[in-house]
């Protein structure tokens, strides 16, 4: 690469952060601005990466020609740096065309999919680390066992999210890849679900040698000249899948792995609750078909500790428990529901939920209403615009209105800490996309006070 200075815009993204460490780690000069401050532009900063909060020129390399500028689509059209960079003659591209270009010419394993591909891509890097062999993984989470959201390796093997957002992932050509999920989702992008499934189906007919798919999945040996085979939780018909299910006293899995080659016994998956089983499976389907051995799969398996506001435990005891959890789709948001009721019987379950961008919240208001009444009660935010301008007549009313939870209430972010200091709490979940990561640490820090 002939550039010395590489310039991000929406540095502070989980994917840019990422890729912005990896640059600084192979010896580029590393820069990029953000809207707001964030636990993880504070450690870019630690790292050396210089970030700023103000959308202003100055801070952009004067050296054009030696600079390469990337950003993420999140980042509106009218923001001046951006607007600068492409009037003014520098290489400009986006985050996705990035990753591509680092990882052709090494052979990459991509996860992809409307859900599960954080914690699936996260566990094939684990495995991948655990096992000695090593990789360079670009992750959509922080990952909990190594903090970060980003690996570094010598050997040329990559792991990749592949994430569908602004069709990012059909930059990629990977040599495995699994697709986890195919719902409809992004639609202010696809506009149906018909188009979110030709998108996926694209993206399996640039996998070179195989590809993994979450068995029943509309794809087929039509779409995509790599060998297919399939995984599931526990379809026996499924290449890949798990028997003899047990939860121990802590509420992890304990499963047997069958799998074309024989049979893992005994794996004891370390995240909890029955949807990181199956992510289990499709991670080490992906491992095995690299060719990682067993052994090496069931060990890291049991050590992984997940991606952060993945089902994250923060407070567990038999009396007060919190988990926060990155759910912002219908269908996590119902999956991560059932899986937290599987570990947590008989208890009593409030969930806080703030909805993200108005055109996913107009879209599916209904089954967001739908999923959310699987609680016990609901506290429910407004909307995280992300990068929308607001939509007439789209609120999170239109999401309350039809929740049929036994206990629901509408609250601000500024109303939610004094609502939660009076209320007691048995099994508490904060669901979302947006900020609501924000309030984390005091929720945590005011359960322990308790």
């Amino acid at each position: 690469m002939a550039w010395s200075n590489i310039y991000f815009i929406g540095i502070g993204g989980i994917g840019m952060s990422a890729i912005a460490r990896y640059y600084k780690f192979k010896g580029y000069s590393v820069g990029g601005y953000d809207r707001t401050p964030s636990e993880l532009t504070r450690e870019l900063e630690k790292e050396g990466i210089a970030v700023h909060y103000e959308d202003d020129i100055k801070y952009i390399p004067t050296r054009v020609e030696d600079t390469l500028v990337v950003y993420t689509p999140a980042i509106p059209e009218t923001l001046s740096e951006l607007r600068y960079v492409k009037e003014n003659g520098y290489r400009v591209i986006k985050r996705s065309r990035m990753l591509g270009e680092i990882a052709s010419g090494q052979k990459c394993l991509a996860v992809a999919g409307t859900h599960g591909k954080t914690t699936t891509s996260t566990l094939v890097a684990h495995i991948l680390t655990e096992s000695g062999e090593g990789c360079t993984a670009f992750l959509g989470g922080i990952s909990k066992n190594y903090g970060t959201n980003v690996l570094m390796s010598e050997n040329e093997v990559v792991v990749a999210e592949a994430d569908e957002f602004d069709r990012s992932f059909l930059q990629l050509n990977p040599d495995i890849a699994a697709i986890t999920a195919m719902d409809a989702d992004h639609l202010d992008i696809y506009g149906d679900l018909a188009h979110v499934q030709e998108a996926f189906r694209q993206f399996a007919s640039q996998v070179k040698d195989t590809l993994i798919l979450k068995y029943g999945l509309p794809v087929s040996g039509k779409d995509t000249s790599a060998k297919i085979l399939s995984y599931h939780y526990d379809d026996k018909a499924a290449d890949f899948h798990a028997e003899n299910m047990q939860i121990d006293g802590l509420g992890h899995f304990i499963y047997d792995l069958h799998h074309p080659g024989g049979v893992i016994s005994g794996i004891r998956v370390g995240t909890l609750g029955r949807v990181n089983v199956e992510n289990s499976v499709a991670a080490a389907a992906i491992c095995l078909c690299h060719g990682v051995a067993p052994e090496a799969i069931r060990k890291a398996i049991g050590t992984f500790q997940g991606a952060q506001r993945r089902l994250d435990e923060h407070v567990n005891t038999a009396s007060l428990t919190y988990i926060d959890d990155y759910a912002h789709h219908p269908a996590e948001l119902a999956t991560a529901i059932s899986s937290i009721r599987e570990i947590f019987p008989g208890r009593k379950l409030t969930g806080i939920f703030q909805p993200h961008l108005y055109t996913r919240t107009r879209d599916f208001a209904p089954e967001f209403a739908q999923a959310l009444s699987g609680l016990d009660k609901v506290i429910l935010l407004d909307i995280y615009p992300a990068r929308e301008e607001p939509i007439p007549g789209v609120s999170s009313e239109i999401i309350f209105k039809d929740i049929t939870a036994p206990e629901k209430i509408l609250l601000t972010k500024e109303e939610l800490m004094p609502y939660l200091e009076k209320e007691p709490v048995d099994v508490l979940v904060t669901f979302g996309a947006g900020n609501i990561d924000r309030f984390i640490e005091p929720i945590k820090q005011m359960l322990l006070a308790r």
